[in-house]
């Protein structure tokens, strides 16, 4: 069975960073892609970035130059660094493994951009 756990999420002022960590336990082989999405309130699930077991990235367009998508292959771990912070970016951070045709999800973290 496969878990995600997310951390460092919190409250930042715009300009800021955050850098939040997903660890999947569990054990993971093969090709599989780990990402981060987001939903803001009263709005739907979005992609943030990816990236495969072989290091190819992908970015949503409002998140390129600002966010930086990381993995730990050792770990299991995926980080995601925050620079620029706006308060559009205020939303639940989602944590996901697709692997072996199914998706995994995190509980959620909260990023709040605010002053």
């Amino acid at each position: 069975q496969v878990q995600l756990v997310e951390s460092g999420g919190g409250l930042v002022q715009p300009g800021g960073s955050l850098r939040l960590s997903c660890a999947a336990s569990g054990s993971i082989f093969g090709v599989n892609v780990m990402g981060w999405y987001r939903q803001a309130p009263g709005k739907q699930r979005d992609l943030v970035a990816t990236i495969t077991s072989i290091g190819r990235l992908n970015y949503a367009d409002s998140v390129k130059g600002r966010f930086t998508i990381s993995r730990d292959g050792a770990k299991n771990t995926v980080y995601l660094q925050m620079n620029s912070l706006k308060p559009e970016d205020t939303a639940v951070y989602y944590c996901n493994l697709n692997w072996g045709n199914r998706y995994y999800w995190g509980q959620g973290t909260q990023v709040t951009v605010s002053s």
